[in-house]
């Protein structure tokens, strides 16, 4: 047994639309964004990761750049088996002699069917996993939080991610009830790009869109220290040359109140689901946010504005639902929530 442990590796991999974390001993080992380059015509990986990126939206016809995650399920089965083998030869395994077996706790959104469940499974079992198990995002969110999830007060998690948000009720180590919806940083991004082109006349790539999102993106018209004007680079639609225009958060703030609306309507619609039980206890702890999209500055004051409940955004937001996975990853085969 003692030679089987040292050969069993276990990693926790929190599988993002736009970010793909994998954590090994307590630390983040990789953190890379889930894009693949291939090469056309003989499917062959180029990069995978920010190498990946850097090429995305400038390759040539033979080379092509993939996100095999969409809306937080795999959509491109094959890229993603790649995906995850490579980001896994990232970490360096030392004893390259045999191969380590591989025990992984894998985050998969709430939402997904049975069929999108299988498709991860399978996927991390082809890239050299002996056992997986899955755990739902709202609940590796709220153990990476520092909730205890297992005890019988009601806590409200919402996960923005890239692909879809989750907004989970938790309690007694279970997800009561929880909406999944398919609108989320991504579709930020996508109403970035169409803002700039209806107003400004000028076409940016996705990537444009996301630096705008960083940089000025805001929930609120007025934010209390607000950022910069930011520079904008792209195409000129009606001459084709390419252009500078300046942008302020305000206008971001416009350009994302429809997915943003959305976002807050789902909250509601959550908070309308719950046991009155549970209700109380949320007026209490109030709501949790995590993922990267509750970076967006005065997100958490609009929501609470709209609920009129406490609003808390995680620490390092980005990383809490990797870091509850790699709690959950400890307790294998301890925690209830933990599907097989």
């Amino acid at each position: 047994m003692g030679l089987l442990s040292f050969l069993t590796k276990e990693i926790a991999i929190d599988l993002g639309t736009a970010n793909t974390i994998i954590i090994y001993n307590d630390k983040v080992v990789v953190d890379e964004p889930s894009i693949v380059a291939m090469e056309r015509s003989t499917n062959k990986i180029l990069a995978v990761g920010k190498k990946a990126l850097m090429m995305h939206g400038k390759t040539h016809e033979n080379i092509r750049t993939i996100r095999p995650l969409r809306d937080g399920v795999i959509a491109d089965f094959q890229v993603a088996e790649y995906m995850i083998r490579e980001l896994i030869k990232m970490i360096g395994f030392k004893n390259s002699l045999f191969p380590p077996a591989l025990k992984m706790v894998i985050c998969i959104p709430s939402g997904i069917t049975e069929v999108e469940e299988r498709a991860v499974k399978d996927s991390a079992e082809q890239a050299g996993a002996k056992e997986v198990r899955l755990i739902h995002e709202p609940m590796a969110a709220a153990i990476g939080i520092g909730i205890d999830v297992l005890e019988p007060t009601g806590n409200m998690v919402i996960d923005i991610g890239g692909g879809t948000t989750e907004i989970a009720v938790i309690a007694l180590g279970g997800i009561v009830n929880n909406k999944s919806i398919r609108i989320a940083g991504d579709d930020m991004n996508a109403d970035i790009e169409e803002y700039m082109r209806k107003q400004h006349n000028i076409n940016i790539g996705e990537r444009t869109a996301e630096r705008i999102k960083i940089e000025v993106g805001a929930a609120m018209t007025e934010i209390d220290n607000p950022p910069d004007d930011f520079a904008v680079h792209g195409r000129d639609m009606l001459s084709g040359i390419p252009k500078e225009i300046t942008v302020n958060y305000s206008e971001i703030a416009h350009a994302l109140d429809k997915s943003i609306s959305k976002i807050e309507a789902a909250v509601l619609n959550g908070l309308e689901m719950t046991p009155p039980e549970l209700s109380a206890d949320i007026y209490r702890t109030g709501i949790y946010l995590a993922g990267g999209g509750s970076l967006l500055r005065g997100l958490d004051k609009r929501i609470q504005q709209k609920t009129k409940l406490p609003v808390h955004v995680a620490d390092d937001p980005l990383r809490a639902v990797a870091r509850g996975t790699g709690i959950a990853l400890k307790n294998f085969n301890k925690f209830p929530f933990l599907i097989k």
